[in-house]
């Protein structure tokens, strides 16, 4: 079989079939109840299907207490060929069961106007087992035998907790997952009709922001202008952080300027498409494009304020303010830095009573490939031979993802093939993705993978470690 035929015969009706059996797991890494159907997706559905491609299978227990195990896989065929190392997860976010409304359940795979409903669908069931299906197609096309590179798979169940354990898993297991190359999908496409690569993601760190001045509230007319008010002093503590137009002003939090590889590979990237939200033109850093802002340049956003009660506001002025916040960041800046840098900010404009303290999980660090890695052109050209059409290159996901635990723990060249879309409902109600989105998914992995197990196909590639 050659590569055209391979794609010719990629099978979406067993992608689906997959998909349904996955989709009925409520694998919800948020509820601890669920902690047997995390094992249990481990176990009954990716197991198996390793196994049958010739992997050989470990369940790692995970070295953070109650946090749940992990799926380490590898095939290896022999010493001198390419190392992929893959990831995926098999947990989802909480189901929201009453609030969905275009499917009867998130754990019913429903298929309507052309795309295919249910928890998971995009996050992240439907792109690691279309990975997995296209694996297998490769393999089977080969004649059962061989793929032409070895491969290894990390699986994880706890991705939508902050992935605990994760990067002390690489860590220990360092010589276990040692490869040439990072390829895996998560997050979503630029726009549902563009395959799109990307080569890392921003990193993240949640902080918050409180004040309490005193004990009770009081009565805003008898106190009124006789009372600080912690609303007024932390709303304009945050504007002393990033102004009215989202433009961050404490420099340490500020990221270095845009490199120019970045900036060539941003040139012609445009966010966005129908059924998103407007791009707000005026909003973020002045002089860059909406795609440097999103993908080359840090944000800080105010996720919550509460001040009072906002649901039953009352005429007294409320004892204290609380502001839950994000940065998120690229490459350049030390986040470690971060905390201290606001801490002295805000003591030197006044507002030494706001306290401030790092929350949420851990620090996820910021990672990009450079754009000009010989693995990066050698992904664009096989995807451009599977889609007709030259990919989107994003050096970075604007979200976050655990990619640090490839890129610094284990030191590889990482490449991110996404199958889903920015409109696809991830982490809401009425999850999804469109069905040609999945087809033309299954052809680029089918793609891919013949042409890592290809040598004419490999030419031009050089270690990655050098």
């Amino acid at each position: 079989m050659d590569r055209r035929q391979l794609l010719l015969d990629t099978d979406v009706e067993a992608l689906q079939r997959t998909l349904a059996r996955r989709v009925a797991l409520p694998t919800e890494s948020q509820n601890r109840e669920r902690a047997p159907e995390l094992r249990r997706y481990l176990d009954a559905e990716l197991i198996p299907e390793l196994q049958a491609m010739g992997f050989a299978c470990e369940l790692w227990d995970n070295p953070v207490e109650g946090a749940p195990p992990m799926l380490f896989a590898e095939r290896i065929e022999a010493a001198g060929l390419p190392t992929l190392l893959s990831y995926g997860h098999g947990d989802v976010v909480l189901g929201d069961e009453s609030k969905w409304t275009k499917a009867a359940s998130p754990w019913v795979l429903e298929a309507r106007d052309g795309c295919w409903y249910g928890r998971g669908v995009a996050d992240n069931k439907g792109q690691h087992s279309l990975n997995l299906q296209a694996l297998a197609q490769v393999l089977a096309a080969r004649g059962g035998r061989h793929l032409g590179f070895n491969s290894k798979f990390l699986f994880e169940m706890g991705e939508e907790i902050g992935s605990p354990g994760l990067k002390a898993q690489c860590e220990r297991h360092r010589e276990r997952l040692k490869a040439d190359v990072f390829i895996a999908s998560d997050g979503p496409r630029l726009s549902q009709q563009q395959p799109t690569l990307f080569l890392g993601s921003r990193g993240v760190m949640n902080f918050d922001l409180e004040l309490a001045l005193r004990e009770g509230a009081h009565h805003s007319g008898n106190w009124g202008g006789l009372l600080a008010n912690p609303g007024v002093l932390l709303a304009a503590a945050i504007h002393s952080i990033v102004d009215e137009r989202g433009v961050i002003r404490v420099e340490a939090l500020r990221p270095p300027p845009l490199p120019q590889a970045v900036r060539a590979a941003l040139a012609d990237v445009r966010p966005g498409e129908p059924g998103g939200p407007q791009i707000d033109t005026d909003w973020g850093e002045p002089g860059l494009t909406p795609a440097e802002r999103v993908f080359g340049w840090n944000s800080i956003e105010v996720l919550a304020f509460k001040c009072g009660n906002p649901d039953k506001p009352v005429n007294a002025i409320p004892p204290r303010a609380i502001a839950h916040m994000q940065i998120r960041f690229v490459v350049g800046r030390d986040p470690a830095g971060f905390l201290p840098a606001l801490r002295a900010h805000l003591d030197a404009h006044g507002f030494e009573r706001v306290q401030l303290r790092q929350a949420g999980a851990e620090i996820m660090n910021a990672t990009r490939l450079d754009p000009d890695s010989p693995w990066v052109r050698w992904a664009q050209a096989s995807l451009r031979e599977s889609t007709g059409v030259a990919p989107v290159l994003l050096p970075n996901l604007g979200g976050s993802l655990p990619n640090d635990c490839f890129a610094e723990v284990l030191g590889l060249p990482t490449i991110w093939v996404p199958h889903s879309v920015p409109t696809c409902s991830q982490h809401a109600p009425d999850e999804h993705l469109p069905v040609h989105t999945l087809a033309q998914g299954l052809k680029i992995m089918a793609g891919l993978f013949w042409d890592l197990g290809s040598p004419a196909a490999r030419q031009g590639l050089v270690d990655a470690h050098q």
